[in-house]
């Protein structure tokens, strides 16, 4: 009996048969591996679903940047309104004290003017007797220094604001003359003055003292 040669036994465990393994020549046993236990995994996002993305979020952004700013605007322009209303208060406060300031300046001046022409007034009363002497000096032939006195007096207090009452034919007038004696009239005409017993005067348009008259009608 002839005996197999030792080329043609059993191959041996683990042999290399690639076929009988499963395994391909040259491949990668862990990519079989890895591919089996994971399974084939989601591929990489295309470029026009990141950039459709990315302006959904900028238009967003713009949007609420929008309406931050729109916010700001109205919260400046309320402020803004605010100041201004404050400010046309001031203002109109500050007029109102103007003009009161200036009502009371022109009232203590008016005052003021009055008191000095009632002052004033009350010493040019005290004169008027000197002037009624001086009347009766020269209706009694007192010379012409009396009558030169006199003048210089009136004239300086003329200047200032006094004023002779004396005409006569005139028509009575009850604010400026003081009838104290009395003719009757042939009842055709008004009572008029036809003689002065005592001049009389005016200080500033004022009566300081009426004329004292005799009168007709």
């Amino acid at each position: 009996m002839s005996t197999s040669s030792s080329s043609d036994g059993p191959a041996p465990p683990g042999g290399t048969d690639d076929a009988a393994n499963g395994v391909a020549a040259g491949s990668d046993p862990l990519a079989g591996v890895v591919a089996g236990a994971d399974g084939p995994g989601p591929g990489p996002a295309s470029a026009g679903e990141v950039s459709g993305d990315l302006v959904a979020d900028l238009a967003g952004a713009a949007t609420d940047l929008e309406a931050a700013v729109a916010a700001a605007e109205m919260q400046v322009d309320l402020e803004v309104a605010a100041v201004a209303r404050e400010r046309d208060e001031y203002l109109d406060a500050l007029r109102r004290l103007q003009a009161d300031f200036e009502n009371y300046k022109k009232r203590v001046d008016k005052q003021q003017r009055e008191h000095v022409e009632r002052a004033a007034g009350v010493l040019v009363s005290k004169l008027l007797p000197v002037f009624d002497t001086a009347d009766l000096a020269i209706a009694h032939g007192g010379g012409e220094e009396v009558k030169q006195i006199w003048t210089a007096l009136f004239d300086a207090l003329e200047r200032e604001g006094l004023e002779r009452i004396d005409p006569t034919g005139v028509a009575f007038d009850p604010t400026v003359h003081d009838a104290v004696a009395h003719e009757p009239g042939d009842g055709t005409v008004e009572p008029e003055v036809v003689e002065v017993l005592r001049a009389g005067y005016l200080w500033k348009g004022r009566v300081l003292r009426p004329a004292m008259v005799r009168v007709r009608g």
